[in-house]
């Protein structure tokens, strides 16, 4: 993962209130340079052992690669879950102008 690429985070959190905690921290703290919030999404997955299904609210945090290990961490520390999901994928086309934005540092 390039330091220099933007990166789109995936989240999933069991509300909406630990979503608008963990969004706003994210962004308040200058992690993320925004983060979408993408209420009543359906998950269905294994979890020791058995199929599970949850409704959950999906965040959407763009942010520079070099924030990837304190978002990870941010996330880990406030989210209510054992395992949080937190994958990054390396966004490797956009809008220049909008992926500049994503990359500019915290002012």
């Amino acid at each position: 993962m390039s330091e220099l690429s933007p990166l789109l985070i995936l989240n999933t959190c069991p509300d909406q209130q630990t979503a608008d905690t963990i969004a706003t921290a994210l962004v308040e703290q200058g992690l993320a340079a925004c983060v979408n919030v993408v209420p009543q999404i359906q998950s269905v997955y294994r979890w020791q052992g058995k199929i599970e299904r949850q409704a959950e609210v999906l965040l959407l945090i763009k942010a520079r690669g070099d924030a990837f290990s304190a978002i990870s961490a941010s996330i880990v520390e406030l989210h209510p879950y054992e395992l949080p999901e937190v994958i990054a994928v390396t966004v490797g086309n956009g809008l220049q102008p909008y992926l500049d934005w994503i990359n500019e540092p915290e002012k």
